[in-house]
Order: C-alpha cells, then sequence, then structure tokens
C-alpha cells in the first residue's frame, strides 16, 4: 500500500554557520530570525541529527502561537489545530557548516520519513534586496551553497523556502560578503523585517496548502 504523506511543513531548517565569529553575519540570517520568534526562549534544543535539534508538539506550538497573538482562538475557544496537522514538528539549525547542510537536514527527514515536500529551509538570498522576504517552493537555487547541499541530499529542489533578502555586494567576493556582519542600520532593517515577517511564519506552520500563501508572499516589500 502507497504511503500518504501530510501536506503540512514538518521540519524546518535554519541554515547558518555554527561559531560565534559567524554571529550576526548574512549567511547567519535564519538563525538570527529564529532567536526573534517570539517563543524562541521557549525551544529546547538538543544536539542530534548533525544538528542543534528540538521536536515540538503540535498543540503546544500552537499554544506558543496564540500566546504571541499569531494565531487566534476558535469560538468554542479550541485551538486552531487542522485537521491534518502532524502530531510534532521539527525545528533544527545544522551544525555542519553552511556548504554541507543537506547533511543535517537529510538525516532528520530519513528518520522522520518527512518527504521533501514537508521541509522548510529558511535562508539568506543575495538575489533579494533588504527589506524583502519570499515564500518559493521549487525552482531554482539562486547560488546559495546551503541550497545546493540540500538538494544534493534530497535529490530534488521540490521543497519550501522562506527566503530573506540581504541584497548583492557591490565589491569584493560573494563569500566575503555573505561572511561580513550587518552594519548598524542593516541589523535594524533586519529586526524590522523579522517581525513583520512571523505572522507569515506562523501561517506557514499552520496552512493546510502553503501554496495557498504564494500570491501575497511569493515576493513582498515589508520595510523601505
Amino acid at each position: 500500500m502507497q504511503e500518504t504523506f501530510l501536506d503540512m511543513i514538518q521540519l524546518v531548517a535554519f541554515l547558518g554557520n555554527y561559531g560565534r565569529e559567524y554571529e550576526n553575519t548574512r549567511h547567519n540570517t535564519a538563525w538570527m530570525f529564529e532567536d526573534s520568534l517570539p517563543f524562541a526562549n521557549k525551544i529546547s534544543w538538543q544536539n542530534k541529527y548533525k544538528s542543534d535539534f528540538c521536536a515540538i508538539d503540535y498543540e503546544v506550538l500552537m499554544g506558543w502561537l496564540l500566546e504571541s497573538g499569531l494565531v487566534k482562538q476558535r469560538s468554542d475557544g479550541s485551538l486552531p489545530i487542522p485537521s491534518s496537522a502532524p502530531a510534532k514538528i521539527y525545528f533544527m539549525k545544522p551544525l555542519t557548516y553552511m556548504n554541507l547542510s543537506g547533511d543535517a537536514v537529510v538525516e532528520a527527514a530519513h528518520f522522520f520519513k518527512i518527504p521533501p515536500e514537508d521541509i522548510l529551509i529558511v535562508h539568506d538570498e543575495i538575489e533579494l534586496a533588504p527589506g524583502f522576504v519570499s515564500l518559493k517552493w521549487g525552482g531554482g537555487l539562486g547560488g546559495h551553497n546551503g541550497l545546493r547541499s540540500v538538494k544534493a541530499v534530497l535529490g530534488t529542489a521540490d521543497f519550501w523556502r522562506l527566503r530573506f533578502g540581504v541584497g548583492k555586494c557591490t565589491n569584493g567576493s560573494v563569500a566575503d560578503y555573505v561572511l561580513g556582519k550587518f552594519a548598524g542600520d542593516e541589523a535594524i532593517l533586519m529586526s524590522q523585517v523579522f517581525e513583520m515577517t512571523l505572522p507569515l511564519f506562523a501561517k506557514i506552520l499552520t496552512a493546510k496548502d502553503a501554496h495557498n500563501l504564494l500570491g501575497e508572499w511569493g515576493k513582498k516589500k515589508l520595510v523601505e
């Protein structure tokens, strides 16, 4: 009998580089976004699957989203948990360094039997200007080495991406640019983008089919 899968996101991978020297760099945008989540201090990380990893009961996650004002109770006072929701949702921050991010993603995905279409990769995007956020399904990788690694191990590019624009470098190498730290004004702008992206993140985690979000969030400028 053919196994059927949920349409909802089950695994969220925040891409970045491990180590103090990489803190607040453009390539660690996803880790900065995770740190900005209003329930970030409630997440209990473990070192598993070559990553900082956590398994969150879906009902617990919904409670956190409710407390944060990102979802609303149903009229009967219950949590708005979709009938197709997974029992748990998994967050991970690969500790393999960016170029080998897929090694961590595939370990968790294989262990929990999560198909690529139920995986969300959160990452920085040089093809988008600062202030932009984009939800993307499949397609090109934009030269992002973390995405290349994920595609290589999964054997497909058909997974979800939440992309934060960091802009292109105007001089020097791309590597030096993405490993550079945000300047003061940039850091303030990114913190504003993160806050304004929270409703989208909640919608992604609670959507029965995230394709319905692409019309509004395929590419959206949040901050001037």
